[in-house]
Order: C-alpha cells, then sequence, then structure tokens
C-alpha cells in the first residue's frame, strides 16, 4: 500500500491541546473490527465490553523528563531532547536544536525548571550524519540532573510549553519503569477506580515495558509504505507476563492491549499458534496491512497522525477500510485526536 493511502483531512482544531478536566472523562469509539459499525460511549463505561477472564495487557513505562534547556557560553539558548541513555549512565543519546550552534566538544550549561542556571553541564561528544548526538552530563547523576532541570517532554503537535499539571497527567496511573521520552497515550484515560472496578469484575492484568522513544513521531516519508525503516524500542516481556497471557488464551478469554506500543511488544513475542514467549530485548516490528495480528482481540489506542506507522497498525488490526471509515466519523463527531485526546476501542 501507499502511503497517502492513510491521509485524511484533520482541523487542527481538534488536535487535543490539554487533557480532559478529569482523568477518565475522554470519549471511547467503540468499533466492531467484523462489520465495522461504531458508536461514541464515555470512557468509563470500557468495562461493558470486557468479561470475567479476560486480561488488559498495559504498558507500564514511565515518562522521563526528557527535555532539557541550556546555555552556550555566548548565551545561545539551545533546546537538548533526550533519546535513550548509552552504556555509560552519564552519556545519552540525543537531539540538539538548533544542532549547528553546538559542533562537538561544545559544553552546555544547563537551566533549571525556572530557567535559572544550575551547576550542571553537558558536553557533546560526537554528531552523527542523522543529526542525534550523543552527550555527557557532568556534575550529578543524569537522574538528579533530569529531575531537577528536565522538562516533560510533550509531543511536537501540543503547541505550548508543558505545565505543572504535565508531570502528572502525561503518565499513566500504573506508570513505574522510568525510560519513555514519550507516554504510551491510551493508558492515560484509565483512572485508579476504573482500575478497581474492572479488578473487581474478575478482569486480570499483565504488565509489559516497552519505553516509548522519540520516533514514534517519525514521519513516513516514502511513497511505498514498506519502504519505510522503522524505528526500534526496548522492552521487557516477562515469564509470569507471558504464563498469564497464555493462560487467558488457553481457557478461551480474551487479550486487551492498552495501546499500540503494547501491541507492538505483544506482536514481537506471539507464536505462530497465538501463544507467547517471554523476552527483553528490541524490536523494530512494523505492522501493517495485509499483515494480521495474532496477538490480541481487543485494542484500546488513541486517534494517530495521519499516514503514520501507528494509524498502520491500527488498520492492520481492525481492516482498513473499517480504520479510515472510522476516522471519518470521528472528525465528523468532533472527537479530540491525539495524545490528549479521546480512544478507540477496536473489538475483533
Amino acid at each position: 500500500m501507499r502511503t497517502a493511502d492513510f491521509d485524511y483531512s484533520l482541523p487542527e482544531e481538534l488536535i487535543a491541546q490539554n487533557p480532559p478536566e478529569q482523568r477518565g472523562d475522554s470519549r471511547m469509539m467503540v468499533l466492531r473490527a467484523a462489520d465495522g459499525a461504531w458508536e461514541i460511549l464515555p470512557f468509563r463505561r470500557i468495562g461493558d465490553f470486557l468479561q470475567s477472564g479476560d486480561c488488559l495487557t498495559v504498558n507500564n513505562t514511565r515518562v522521563i523528563r526528557a527535555r532539557l534547556f541550556a546555555l552556550k557560553e555566548t548565551g545561545a539558548r539551545l533546546e537538548i531532547m533526550l533519546l535513550r541513555p548509552e552504556s555509560d549512565p552519564l552519556c545519552w543519546s540525543c537531539f540538539l536544536k538548533p544542532g549547528k550552534r553546538a559542533p562537538e566538544g561544545t559544553v552546555l550549561s544547563i537551566l533549571r525548571q525556572d530557567g535559572t542556571p544550575s551547576p550542571y553541564r553537558l558536553t557533546v561528544l560526537a554528531k552523527d550524519p542523522s543529526g542525534v548526538c550523543t552527550v555527557s552530563f557532568s556534575g550529578a547523576s543524569a537522574d538528579r540532573i533530569l529531575e531537577e532541570c528536565g522538562h516533560v517532554p510533550l509531543p511536537p503537535y501540543i503547541k505550548r510549553q508543558s505545565l505543572p499539571p504535565d508531570a502528572e497527567r502525561y503518565q499513566t496511573v500504573y506508570a513505574e519503569t522510568p525510560g519513555a521520552v514519550a507516554a504510551p497515550t491510551a493508558g492515560l484515560h484509565f483512572t485508579k477506580e476504573i482500575l478497581a472496578g474492572l479488578e473487581e469484575k474478575g478482569v486480570r492484568r499483565a504488565e509489559l515495558t516497552l519505553h516509548v522513544g522519540a520516533g514514534t513521531f517519525k514521519p513516513v516519508t516514502e511513497d511505498e509504505i514498506t519502504d519505510h525503516k522503522m524505528h526500534s524500542e526496548e522492552y521487557t516481556f516477562s515469564e509470569s507476563a507471558a504464563a498469564l497471557l497464555n493462560e487467558t488464551r488457553r481457557n478461551g478469554h480474551r487479550i486487551a492491549a492498552v495501546g499500540t506500543t503494547t501491541l507492538r511488544v505483544l506482536e514481537s513475542c506471539v507464536t505462530p499458534d497465538r501463544l507467547f514467549q517471554a523476552h527483553t530485548g528490541s524490536t523494530d516490528i512494523f505492522l501493517h496491512p495485509p499483515k494480521p495480528v495474532l496477538s490480541a482481540d481487543i485494542l484500546l489506542t488513541n486517534f494517530h497522525l495521519p499516514k503514520s506507522t501507528l494509524l498502520m497498525l491500527v488498520c492492520a488490526f481492525a481492516g482498513y477500510e473499517h480504520t479510515m471509515n472510522a476516522y471519518r466519523a470521528a472528525v465528523r463527531e468532533r472527537m479530540r485526536f491525539f495524545s490528549y485526546g479521546d480512544c478507540m476501542l477496536i473489538l475483533k
């Protein structure tokens, strides 16, 4: 298929710039993949579509304060977007903006969250042709520097600076393992009360970890989708999670994946007979039509950018025509799009 096949018209005012006033107050489009039928309900009714014995599978990654600001000796201000740590805990890969102002060897003074100078420094060690830089922190551990100086890395389509409430709202209530530079946004809708209600109903929960990288926002620029080079992300899928999902499947119950990141891990670890094997590593799996999705029976996901790999993944799960028709309906119904927006619950 061609990248242009996954385009749709989205009015800019439908891109959510803030989360709903209360977590869990979003709208949910329920899409049935069998026939394309859909309805829009409050997210809090998700329990109507899950049964005792089903397993809700979530990504427990925790978003780090990955955006920093720093000054050169000349006073020029630069933005640092951390991507991932290197083998040395003080060294990270990152994007620098504007990168041309910071050649190799440049030492930057890191600013605190309020914009005042800190005692911490960052040195540019290397730059590669793609624009990714390797930098080294000094003055304290990377964790301490990020805690004191880092900002929540809101996505580029949110046209505002991060605010104190984002530290909590751009994080799932079950976030546990630090390492992501973007949130697994399908999970942002859950409250502890909604999760407790599902547990009381007999819905079980499995956790895995995939550290969402900045590559999740990388646009597809090739005409043919199969020419796109997919980004890689680190994940951990434990023996206990695999055992719980295998038990769920053998007992005839359903597996619900919360988010595209969760589904990427499950598809990386599923066998041809639809059972699971534990694994820790990285995945660059690219899910798109007409590839079948074997691992999950239900997918909860937000609405994604036009021509994105995430939209292609949803089309692989629900079918191309049904997905694109549902997106056009979501625009007509004035649903809120992207990270802080509304969601879809897709039932196979």
